[in-house]
Formats: C-alpha cells, sequence, structure tokens
C-alpha cells in the first residue's frame, strides 16, 4: 500500500467507560465533571486519549483509575462511535467505548487529572452529556439489559455476600419488569452456581435472613461442559 499526502490521516483514537453501580435497589452511572478551556463545566464518561504505545483495555484502566480512582472488576467492549466525523468539535475523534459493572456500596471514588468532580447518577437522571455520551450510555443501558438475561453478570454489582432478594430486586430495577420470585429463585439455585453461606444479615428486622455467594469457579465448570445461562420474563 502506497501513501501520498492526501492519504494522510489526523485522527484521534478515545475510550469512553460507562462504569454501571447497582445500591439501594436503583442502577447508577458513574459521571466526571470536566472543563475544556474557558467553555462551561460539562458531565461526561470518564475517558480520554489512547498513547500511542498502549492496548485499548489498558487506556480504559488507566483513565478510570486517574479520574475516579475506580479499579474494575468487568469490564467489556461495547461499541465504536465515529460515524458522526464532528461528535468532537476540536479534532476528529473515534471513540471505543467499554461498559464495566462494579459494586458501588463498597467502593471510593475520587476525582483526579482533569476531572474537576466525580459522582454516581441514576439512571433516570442523568444530565444532558458531553459530545455523544447520552448516546454511548444508552447503548450500554441496552447492552446490559441484553446480557443480564444470558449471563449472570449481575453479581458483578454486588457485594461478594448478599440477600436473594436483592439479586432479585437487581433483576427487576434493570430490567423493568416484575419477576415471579417463588420460580426465579428456584431456577436460580437450580444452576449449582449460587451458594448459601452461614452468615446472616446484619439488618435485624424479622427473621434473620442467610447471605449467599456466586461460585465463580463453579459456573467456569458448567460452562465448560456446555451449559446455557438463560432468565426469561412473562
Amino acid at each position: 500500500m502506497t501513501f501520498n499526502m492526501e492519504n494522510l490521516q489526523n485522527i484521534r483514537i478515545a475510550v469512553d467507560a460507562i462504569v454501571f453501580g447497582y445500591k439501594s435497589n436503583d442502577l447508577y452511572v458513574l459521571l466526571i465533571e470536566q472543563q475544556f478551556g474557558s467553555s462551561d463545566k460539562y458531565w461526561a464518561l470518564p475517558g480520554g486519549l489512547v498513547k500511542d504505545d498502549e492496548p485499548l483495555s489498558e487506556a480504559v484502566i488507566r483513565e478510570l483509575r486517574e479520574e475516579t480512582n475506580v479499579e474494575l472488576t468487568f469490564m467489556e467492549q461495547l461499541y465504536t462511535f465515529g460515524d458522526d466525523i464532528r461528535r468532537d468539535s476540536r479534532n476528529r475523534v473515534i471513540s471505543v467505548a467499554y461498559y464495566a459493572l462494579v459494586d458501588a456500596s463498597n467502593l471510593e471514588i475520587k476525582a483526579d487529572t482533569d476531572a474537576e468532580r466525580v459522582q454516581w447518577f441514576k439512571i433516570d437522571e442523568i444530565p444532558p452529556l458531553a459530545f455523544d455520551h447520552n448516546l454511548i450510555l444508552k447503548k450500554g443501558i441496552e447492552r446490559l439489559k441484553a446480557k443480564l438475561t444470558y449471563e449472570p453478570i449481575g453479581f458483578d454489582l454486588l457485594p461478594d455476600e448478599f440477600l436473594f432478594s436483592d439479586l432479585e430486586n437487581l433483576y427487576c430495577t434493570i430490567l423493568e419488569k416484575e419477576i415471579d420470585r417463588r420460580n426465579f429463585r428456584k431456577k436460580i439455585l437450580s444452576y449449582g452456581f449460587l451458594e448459601e453461606t452461614d452468615n446472616f444479615s446484619p439488618i435485624r428486622s424479622g427473621r434473620p435472613a442467610k447471605l449467599f455467594k456466586f461460585n465463580k469457579l463453579k459456573y467456569n465448570e458448567l460452562i465448560d461442559k456446555g451449559f446455557h445461562f438463560e432468565i426469561k420474563f412473562a
């Protein structure tokens, strides 16, 4: 392949991260507040430009650590945004978006580098975001809802030990549907990767409830044997 001056590119590659958290029966997303030059401050998804010698996945991890103090447990590439060549008025920027899941109930967030503030926002209270970040977030929510029905990623949003009712409420909240709780419990427990612990909820109201934990090793063993996870709602 030969190049001439007309073929030279001036395109930058960025990464953006949709970090979902779940607490108090609500789904949240992590946003940072930034200011570019003399322009007004704005809320945006964490992210930034990829270094020349940096893999995309490492760029996401670095940007999140630098801007929010968040370390990831689950992360997956979502989509590439670049059809709108004017999505960033400063330069031609193509963004590779990732979505991530964290336990927001036990996470210390802290703004750093070019982020002035970092804050959790409820999904139904998202402000207008910079660039096309509202579109990126919409794609992330769609992927989360879909994947929740065929892969047990919801456990990454919960603490290591949790009430079974927390898992039920998580599905109801994210999928925005009511479930038959008896059948849901029966089906989830039948898979064999959810274990009842000897620990009880610290909340003392009524009959003490035991805590559960997700056995990821058992789940991976089942996957190797051809197991198919599926949660359906009427």
